[in-house]
């Protein structure tokens, strides 16, 4: 596949099986970078590779989602975050969007389809001049 998205990407999830569908489903859109952490500590600490985009799972242990969106906002608030969780209530993506995040999923509801969507809105949005 083509490298139709030029980002560097982060997955954060606790759930291996997750971990490896969403990497290959960005793999398969053309992200070249795309690194995979099972907690949201050593994402934390890996910021320095520069992420535009990272999938972040709201239940993890022993930080959970919105503590670790809290930290990649105020590290650098220009990184588009995807807020992803197993959950359906509603005040999930109403807090996480007041947070900072870019998009919600449920975790179950995410397909290729739909991140393709998000990613072309991030891209849109980076090319907009500053």
């Amino acid at each position: 596949m083509n490298n139709e998205f030029p980002f560097c990407a982060f997955i954060v999830d606790d759930d291996p099986f997750y971990l490896q569908l969403f990497h290959y489903h960005l793999k398969s859109l053309g992200l070249k970078d795309v690194y995979v952490f099972d907690n949201g500590r050593d994402c934390l600490n890996s910021l320095v590779l520069g992420p535009d985009l990272i999938l972040l799972d709201h239940y993890m242990k022993p930080m959970d989602g919105m503590e670790a969106l809290t930290e990649i906002k105020k590290h650098d608030p220009d990184i588009f975050v995807i807020y992803i969780s197993g959950q359906e209530e509603i005040h999930v993506p109403i807090i996480a969007k007041e947070n900072g995040a870019f998009d919600y999923l449920v975790k179950t509801d995410v397909t290729e389809d739909k991140l393709k969507l998000i990613i072309e809105k991030i891209q849109a949005i980076k090319q907009l001049p500053h």
